[in-house]
């Protein structure tokens, strides 16, 4: 048996400075089976102003948890622990093996998403208020490229700006290059196109979630601004909110904590719209805003074919007491090959994962919308798509070719394919 601990810090709603609310212990047994166990703290508790961590897994006034999902680790802890980019930045510094679960939350950077932190002391750190300037996105663009390559970085004056790329880190966003960077007094997590990619991934993303926007859907602010000949995409953070006193921190779980799931294709039984739904009047101070709004999210990535919408990708945030659905965020086309069968990530309807009209409205009464309103929800956003993807794009500086490389991805002919009761039966499931 091997095991190790830390405390859990956190910025409780309206502060900007964290506070202790607990340790986390996680053990392996000789089996391997990995256990964790958090126990709130008892000054914690006594506090009138505690916040649970977890208003669900984690709640207060109970004193001690233990889990063995997600390798040992609470959802809501791992929410806060890098992403792939961020622990690829670590590994490289950490090199073969690298750290073990605990040691990611312990190295990941003090801006990580969520309003969580975690150290070695009882006592919680200053927040670090420093943050990379957008004028610092060449450097950080640069040792971006030197890492998505396995190259060595530079042994110089400059080398300390792989540090800076590395704090910058976030656990939000999934495996694409990215950083933190301050502007006109907000965050922004800048997310760099990579030398391989086959098409300019910045404009698009931001011509998508334009486009989301013009759907009718909350979405994260964006901008783009260039770094020579390449772009570079900024997302503004939702779950900062800037002060006199420095940033207050918004709580955040995903998806993926709210379905009690682990992050692997084996337990994608559990990866549902449908159940998220649920979940989410459950947790939700605004129901009858946030169902709906989930419902026109998952329309709208069937219309773009993105299959990337994985449960990583929908959080909800509070910044005070109430939990919401937090603005979308990671909305990109995706190229599957066929057109007449296109999947999500997460299942839609009775029918599984197709991403097809019918499915998307045999259980919106879950999403707590009558069927004429579901429809019609649909139908909108099926015709602002096919008729406004193209000039949102283009005016957004997307190129013609990357267009004609993205076009298949926009309301193709599988959405509305006509299915019979056979048909439905077979591609259900």
């Amino acid at each position: 048996m091997t095991s190790s601990e830390c405390f859990v810090y956190i910025a409780l709603p309206g502060k900007t400075e964290f506070v202790t609310a607990g340790r986390f212990e996680r053990s392996v047994d000789r089996h391997g089976v990995a256990t964790g166990r958090f126990v709130y703290g008892k000054s914690y508790r006594a506090r009138e102003d505690a916040v649970p961590i977890d208003p669900i897994a984690l709640k207060l006034p109970t004193k001690t948890y233990e889990t063995r999902l997600l390798k040992g680790v609470f959802g809501a802890l791992r929410d806060a622990s890098p992403d792939h980019w961020g622990r690829r930045i670590i590994e490289r510094y950490f090199g073969s093996p690298g750290p073990d679960e605990l040691g990611y939350l312990l190295h990941s950077p003090d801006d990580r998403a969520g309003a969580l932190g975690f150290g070695l002391n009882r006592e919680p750190p200053a927040p670090k208020r420093e943050f990379n300037r957008t004028m610092a996105l060449e450097k950080l663009q640069a040792f971006a490229d030197a890492i998505v390559r396995d190259a060595e970085l530079p042994q110089d004056a400059d080398a300390q700006q792989a540090q800076d790329l590395m704090t910058g880190g976030t656990s939000m966003g999934g495996a694409r290059p990215k950083a933190v960077v301050e502007d006109d007094g907000a965050l922004w997590i800048a997310k760099f196109n990579r030398e391989d990619d086959k098409w300019n991934h910045a404009r698009v993303e931001h011509a998508t979630l334009v486009l989301a926007r013009e759907c009718g859907i909350q979405t994260a602010e964006t901008a783009l601004t260039s770094i020579g000949d390449r772009d570079a995409l900024l997302v503004k953070r939702f779950d900062r909110q800037g002060t006199e006193g420095g940033y207050q921190r918004a709580r955040m779980l995903s998806a993926l904590t709210l379905l009690r799931a682990e992050d692997t294709h084996q337990d994608r039984s559990k990866w549902s719209y449908v159940l998220l739904a649920e979940e989410l009047r459950r947790i939700s101070a605004q129901p009858k805003t946030d169902a709906p709004e989930l419902f026109r999210r998952m329309c709208f990535n069937a219309l773009i074919s993105n299959t990337d919408d994985h449960p990583r990708n929908h959080a909800v945030i509070a910044m005070e007491n109430d939990w919401k659905l937090s603005p979308a965020y990671d909305l990109v086309p995706g190229m599957p090959i066929s057109l007449e069968r296109r999947d999500l990530a997460l299942e839609c309807g009775d029918m599984g994962r197709y991403a097809h009209a019918d499915n998307l409205l045999s259980q919106c009464a879950r999403f707590l919308l009558e069927r004429d309103e579901a429809k019609a929800i649909v139908d909108m956003m099926e015709q602002t798509v096919k008729e406004r993807w193209y000039d949102i794009a283009r005016r957004e500086g997307v190129s013609e070719k990357d267009c004609e490389t993205i076009s298949t991805a926009f309301a193709c002919e599988g959405f509305r394919l006509a299915l019979t009761e056979q048909a439905a039966r077979v591609t259900g499931g």
